[in-house]
């Protein structure tokens, strides 16, 4: 195809060179004379293009132009003026060549974190990050060139849909998070096969509206990301009350390492609010109508009366109601050293005896 000034009278219309990167691209006539011939090659369509929609649209083969293949470009023209197609059969319109092949594979990665529901587990959320390839073709060149064109660019690349494209793999990528709930990063990492099988069924409705089919993709991993309160309360994820609590149990536990200041006044402190950091917590968040005092910590008689057996053996939520403290407070107290605690992976295990032998001390 030579390059022409736009004006010129199309006798013959192809599109030989390789479009590349290109999805759509304008051919540099806007006058089509009937008789013409139109030229597309495998991998390609045809869109004529008139008053801000598209219009007849071609296939593979070699076409002769004549108001019987035109019939849309036929019938709008001749209620605009009889010149037209009159003797010199030449009328005006934009013709996009469409490449409908697919696509080479393309990267995607998510570019906000996705929200994982991890119940039980630290803040009750994971913020995670996706990546992987993705492969697809155009389906509908009229569509695409109503979406994306529109009469007014003369060529459409591949980064200028490639932004929409991956939106709606990461947003079904999100659902199916939602509805399956994995409940942890493990969990989620032995899924990958099915979460891939349910993108490509959740995105195919947003593909579809752009004219594009997804024909497949992969998912190279998940990967946890920075979880804080901060974070979670800016996506909605944590109510208030939460966000102040943990800020709450931040400052007991900054406390118990002994503020600013160090020394022995510092250790006393961070003892007592180890012992009555739930006491605490109750007084502030349950509703209480004052903090009450700070009394010596309970006993576990006490602390473990009513009929409830306790094992030998527990882990911190079990030993964090024996004690009638917060799990936060237990962790810490077996991260400083202060309650004798196996950590067995990522758990802590605890003896009853510790926990009592801790309590009488």
């Amino acid at each position: 195809m030579g390059f022409f000034t736009r004006g010129n009278v199309a006798d013959k219309i192809e599109m030989t060179q390789d479009m590349g990167c290109n999805i759509v691209q304008r051919v540099p006539y806007d006058q089509i004379r009937l008789g013409s011939q139109l030229i597309v090659y495998q991998g390609q369509a045809a869109v004529f293009f008139r008053d801000g929609k598209s219009l007849d649209t071609f296939g593979p083969g070699r076409h002769t132009l004549t108001t019987a293949n035109l019939p849309l470009i036929t019938g709008l023209m001749q209620k605009v003026t009889h010149y037209v197609f009159g003797a010199d059969t030449i009328f005006p319109a934009v013709i996009y060549f469409v490449a409908v092949r697919e696509f080479p594979q393309e990267g995607w990665g998510t570019r906000q974190p996705i929200a994982m529901q991890t119940p039980g587990i630290g803040l009750g959320w994971l913020l995670i990050g996706a990546h992987g390839t993705f492969g697809f073709e155009v389906s509908d060149p009229k569509l695409v060139v109503d979406t994306f064109v529109g009469g007014d660019k003369d060529t459409l690349d591949l980064n200028a849909v490639k932004t929409r494209l991956v939106n709606a793999i990461v947003q079904a990528g999100t659902d199916w998070l939602a509805e399956v709930n994995p409940g942890n990063l493990m969990k989620a990492q032995a899924m990958l096969d099915e979460m891939a099988t349910a993108i490509k069924i959740k995105a195919k409705p947003q593909f579809e509206a752009m004219g594009m089919n997804l024909k497949n993709i992969t998912i190279g991993g998940l990967s946890p990301l920075e979880t804080s309160a901060d974070k979670l309360r800016a996506m909605g994820l944590l109510d208030a009350g939460m966000y102040e609590r943990m800020y709450a149990m931040d400052a007991i536990r900054d406390a118990s390492k002994g503020g600013g200041g160090g020394g022995t006044a510092g250790m006393g402190f961070g003892m007592g609010a180890g012992m009555g950091a739930g006491q605490m917590m109750a007084g502030v968040f349950g509703g209480a109508q004052q903090p009450q005092p700070q009394q010596a910590a309970p006993t576990p008689t006490a602390v473990a009366s009513g009929s409830k057996q306790w094992p030998d053996i527990m882990g911190v939520t079990e030993a964090a109601e024996y004690m009638g403290v917060e799990v936060e407070d237990v962790v810490s107290l077996c991260d400083s050293g202060q309650l004798k605690a196996k950590k067995i992976g990522s758990k802590y295990r605890i003896s009853k005896t510790a926990i009592d032998e801790f309590m009488k001390s």
